[in-house]
């Protein structure tokens, strides 16, 4: 879907036709994600989807789940190069060697949050959008914006925190997965389940 498309009303966002790609559009993208693994993971798997379509990490999870170890941040810090060649030769996951180097390196950095007190998830969810009323619900994507300044101080303190990989762009992706931020569209199935929920 391009960036001008617009559903019909009562279209997913994203994802119809294809079972896999509906359920994580229903079930995960929007919904809110919270625990070190499971943002770590979003994070892990958003930088990879970086230049590609986010389809082709989806199809990929199992192998990306498989070949870093659930994405256990304490298994991951501790990889060394030998675990880079594997993770270079695993035609499961998208072998780029600074994204796997990057996914090694975060896991680090989220473990060094935890010997300043902090957590991943206090410092995702501190870029949740603050204010008295709601932005209104995107009708287009084009009106869903690539970037926030929310998400650009999100990178901007992933970054000062030793995080990789992680710029405005992806870190906005990231918000958008785990739903500190909500992008369905104001037609979507989701969104009108919701209402009437």
């Amino acid at each position: 879907m391009t960036s001008s498309d617009t559903p019909a009303a009562g279209r997913r966002c994203f994802g119809d036709g294809d079972p896999l790609y509906e359920r994580y559009h229903d079930e995960e993208w929007g919904h809110p994600v919270h625990g070190e693994r499971e943002l770590y993971e979003r994070l892990t798997l958003e930088a990879f989807q970086s230049g590609l379509s986010w389809i082709t990490i989806l199809r990929r999870r199992e192998g990306f789940r498989a070949a870093f170890d659930g994405f256990d941040p304490a298994v991951v810090a501790g990889y060394d190069e030998h675990d880079v060649e594997r993770l270079m030769a695993d035609t499961g996951i998208i072998r780029n060697r600074a994204k796997i180097t990057a996914a090694v390196a975060n896991a680090r950095a989220l473990l060094d949050l935890h010997g300043r007190g902090l957590s991943l998830d206090e410092v995702f969810w501190s870029a949740a959008p603050t204010g008295d009323e709601p932005r209104p619900r995107p009708r287009t994507f084009a009106e869903v914006p690539s970037s926030t300044p929310e998400s650009a101080a999100l990178a901007k303190e992933l970054k000062r925190l030793g995080f990789r990989f992680v710029g405005p762009t992806t870190a906005y992706a990231a918000m958008q997965a785990c739903g500190v931020v909500d992008d369905h569209l104001a037609g979507c199935p989701v969104v009108l389940d919701r209402a009437a929920g």
